[in-house]
């Protein structure tokens, strides 16, 4: 089962494929993780494992500890953003909590004791909020978290004291490229104090142009004000780019035609495919479907590709280990099987 928030079922999903709200917590009376010892990191994995236990929500999740998280599968689970870069490359004893739907992880020892995340497709901030709150509501009857009442929750990063709330979007933005509008439309996002980064977050690159928005600081303001100040921002977003795809339609409906069909084209047809052509000529095909060129394949199915195609997962996928030049052969397997396959349910050639 492929994480639920890719079900493209939220609202402004063709231009919005998630959203996520992160929580970021330390356990009042242990060093912070820059200066924890092994022996505290121990500590802190027992106590956050027992409260899981205690809240009884392990029946229908996984917690996997150091012998669970391989390679592999730390890899598989950063594609699938349910992990950070940072906590795929520590060295510290770690673990991660996941929810059978994939819509809620927890990550304990990263940069604070724990980090918690809940996804949903689309910007649905409100639904976000409420299943993190209610989250976070059942951890603070079992841990205690350091708390300031002057400052609000304390974090080992400045930017996060306060609601210790990091919420972003995962948003597609073609037309805006296509148009050449995007610097000036992400400057502005820039101006108003809000941060935009890659696929997988800070520090990664922005590809099939996906970018993620999210606010930058915390301090200062509440969980609503900052959800707030950032749905606006990314409306005002959506409306540019929804004019841009309008303006592409009728200026430029050839050329937008041939780049989707020549996508459309190698993904169907490629014997050999590799990870940065899939999420590229991917991208290219979900602006085909959203704006009418395409209409034998969903959104949901090109959402998950996006997923599947990539290394770790393709391996896990077919359940064998390959070398680059198989993966490319076999992702080119996936991707031709999944939309021939759509389009002959759908009855089109």
């Amino acid at each position: 089962m492929l994480t639920k928030w890719l079900e493209s079922s939220g609202p402004e999903s063709d231009i919005v494929v998630s959203n996520r709200i992160r929580f970021a917590r330390n356990i009042k009376g242990i060093p912070f993780e820059i200066k924890a010892t092994e022996t505290d990191q121990e500590k802190i994995l027992g106590m956050v494992s027992y409260a899981l236990e205690e809240l009884n929500v392990l029946k229908n999740s996984k917690l996997l500890g150091s012998q669970e998280l391989t390679p592999l599968i730390i890899q598989s689970l950063l594609e699938r953003h349910l992990i950070s870069p940072d906590f795929a490359a520590s060295k510290q004893k770690h673990a991660v909590f996941i929810n059978n739907d994939e819509t809620l992880s927890l990550m304990i020892n990263e940069e604070d004791h724990i980090r918690y995340q809940v996804l949903s497709s689309g910007l649905d901030f409100e639904l976000s909020l409420f299943q993190i709150n209610d989250f976070d509501e059942q951890l603070e009857r079992e841990l205690e978290f350091a708390y300031s009442t002057e400052l609000g929750f304390l974090t080992a990063c400045p930017s996060n004291v306060g609601t210790g709330m990091r919420a972003s979007v995962l948003i597609h933005l073609p037309g805006l490229v296509l148009t050449k509008e995007i610097e000036k439309v992400l400057r502005g996002i820039l101006q108003i104090g809000l941060a935009v980064r890659g696929l997988y977050g800070e520090g990664t690159e922005t590809k099939g142009n996906f970018f993620q928005i999210s606010n930058q600081q915390s301090l200062g303001r509440s969980e609503n004000e900052i959800i707030e100040i950032i749905e606006k921002a990314v409306r005002q977003v959506i409306g540019y780019e929804k004019k841009a795809r309008e303006y592409l339609t009728q200026n430029a409906k050839i050329e937008v035609e041939d780049k989707v069909f020549r996508a459309q084209s190698i993904l169907r047809n490629a014997r050999i495919v590799t990870s940065e052509e899939a999420i590229n000529l991917l991208a290219v095909l979900r602006l085909g479907v959203t704006i009418g060129i395409i209409n034998d394949v969903s959104l949901k199915t090109i959402n998950e590709l996006l997923i599947l195609t990539k290394p770790a997962n393709l391996r896990i996928y077919y359940n064998k280990e390959m070398e680059a030049d198989e993966r490319d052969e076999k992702r080119a397997t996936l991707l031709r099987n999944r939309l021939r396959g759509e389009a002959k349910k759908n009855g089109q050639n």
